[in-house]
């Protein structure tokens, strides 16, 4: 079961309003719990995606998405799918990704389905996340966000719905001294064996390669082992 305080504890921020890194709490370093699906089952006992082009009006709503973002919300297609929890059950999931790679999305999970990669929660980031002080303990699997790149100020590819990040917690992003999300630096140590976690080679890298998309946990100027993306960047 996850703790009581996830989500809630509120980290010291760096001058750049990034949380500071802290040591993985007892409780989270063998992180293996699933959380609530936020969105209806999709009938059937086996994987099934739903997809729909564009996406409803409503679903954009609860999105990032605001004037100003490079994507209009027309070339953005509401992703339901099966997933594997930790649990060791299935469960229903949601994503916004651009109308062109939708399909290729769906190819991509059902691969991790029948592979059987745990993932805790998949689900559309919201404005008021975007903006929340950080907890350093998000593991949201996760497309679109219309945010910049990490440290930069042009967008991220997540802005334009080309971009997912993989159960984060267990495999973070790291440059330098910064660790994102702030709690996981206990699974920087790509050696252990857990769950959850992407590995060269893999069945995930191995799905995302066969649609084209660049790894995050290949690059040599930092490490960003949750992401996938379109242009490998």
């Amino acid at each position: 079961m996850p703790p009581p305080w996830l989500g809630t504890r509120v980290l010291e921020e760096d001058a750049q309003g990034y949380g500071i890194a802290k040591p993985t709490p007892p409780v989270l370093r063998k992180r293996r719990f699933t959380l609530p699906d936020t969105v209806p089952m999709l009938p059937g006992t086996g994987f099934r995606a739903e997809v729909t082009s564009p996406a409803p009006a409503d679903v954009i709503a609860r999105s990032t998405w605001s004037q100003g973002c490079p994507v209009d919300p027309e070339d953005l297609a509401w992703v339901r799918l099966a997933f594997w929890g930790f649990d060791d059950a299935r469960h229903t999931g949601e994503l916004l990704v651009n109308r062109a790679v939708a399909r290729d999305v769906v190819r991509v999970f059902r691969a991790l389905y029948r592979a059987r990669f745990p993932l805790e929660e998949m689900r559309i980031t919201t404005k008021a996340e975007l903006d929340a002080p950080p907890t350093g303990d998000g593991n949201n699997t996760g497309a679109f966000v219309c945010r910049p790149a990490v440290g930069q100020t042009s967008f991220s590819e997540h802005a334009y719905g080309l971009a997912i990040d993989l159960n984060p917690f267990q495999n973070p992003y790291l440059k330098g001294s910064r660790v994102i999300p702030e709690l996981a630096s206990a699974y920087l140590d790509r050696d252990r064996r857990a769950p959850g976690i992407i590995r060269a080679g893999d069945a995930v890298t191995r799905a995302f390669a066969r649609i084209g998309w660049g790894w995050g946990g290949a690059w040599r100027s930092l490490k960003d082992y949750q992401h996938f993306s379109a242009h490998d960047r």
